[in-house]
C-alpha cells in the first residue's frame, strides 16, 4: 500500500479522533475555565491535537483551578461535537466527490497500473466537468487497457475540445497509447 493510499485511508479517522478529543477538551475545560478559554483549548485541540492536548493535560494536572458547577454542562460540548463532526464529514464527502478528488485517485491508480480504476475515476471526473485534457488522459488509459475503439473516440473528442494529440517527450505511456490508437485508425 502506497503512502498516498495509506494517508487517504486514515485521514478521515484522524480528523474524527481529533474532533472527538476536541469535544472532550471543551467538556472538561468548561468546568475549569471561562467559556472563551475553554473554546480556545477545544479549537486548539481540533487543529493541533498532538501539541495542544498534552499541554492541556499538563495544565489541568499542574494547575487545578476551582471547578465550576454549571447547569446543562454537557449540552454545549455535545452541540460543538455534532457541529465539528458534521463539518469534517461534509468536508471529506465534498472532497471525495470533487473533480480534483477523482483526478487524484485516477493518478494514484495509474501509478500502480490499475487501468480499470483510472478509467472509472476519469469518467467520473468528466461527468462532473467536461475537459479536453481529461478526455485525452482517459483515451490514454483506455488504449493501455486494450479498449482501442473507445480510446480512439475519446481522443477525437479531446481533439475537438482543443487538446493536442502530441504527447510530451517524457510521457512514454502517452506515446505508446497514441501509437496503438494510430495503428487502429490505419
Amino acid at each position: 500500500m502506497s503512502a498516498g493510499e495509506w494517508f487517504e485511508l486514515i485521514s478521515p479517522a484522524v480528523f474524527l479522533l481529533s474532533a472527538l478529543l476536541s469535544t472532550w477538551v471543551l467538556a472538561s475545560a468548561r468546568k475549569r475555565f471561562s467559556i472563551y478559554v475553554a473554546f480556545g483549548w477545544a479549537v486548539g485541540t481540533l487543529l493541533l491535537p498532538l501539541i495542544v492536548l498534552p499541554v492541556y493535560v499538563a495544565a489541568i494536572v499542574l494547575w487545578r483551578p476551582q471547578e465550576r458547577s454549571r447547569r446543562l454542562r454537557l449540552l454545549l460540548p455535545l452541540a460543538y461535537g455534532v457541529i465539528v463532526v458534521g463539518a469534517v464529514s461534509l468536508y471529506f464527502y465534498r472532497d471525495r466527490q470533487s473533480v480534483d478528488g477523482h483526478l487524484a485517485r485516477a493518478v494514484q491508480a495509474k501509478l500502480v497500473d490499475d487501468y480499470a480504476t483510472a478509467i472509472r475515476e476519469y469518467r467520473r471526473a468528466l461527468s462532473l466537468e467536461e475537459n479536453a485534457h481529461t478526455r485525452k488522459l482517459l483515451a490514454v488509459e483506455l488504449a493501455l487497457a486494450g479498449q482501442l475503439s473507445e480510446a480512439a473516440s475519446e481522443l477525437r473528442l479531446a481533439e475537438q475540445g482543443g487538446e493536442p494529440v502530441a504527447c510530451p517527450e517524457r510521457d512514454a505511456r502517452c506515446k505508446v497509447a497514441v501509437e496503438k490508437i494510430n495503428r487502429l485508425n490505419r
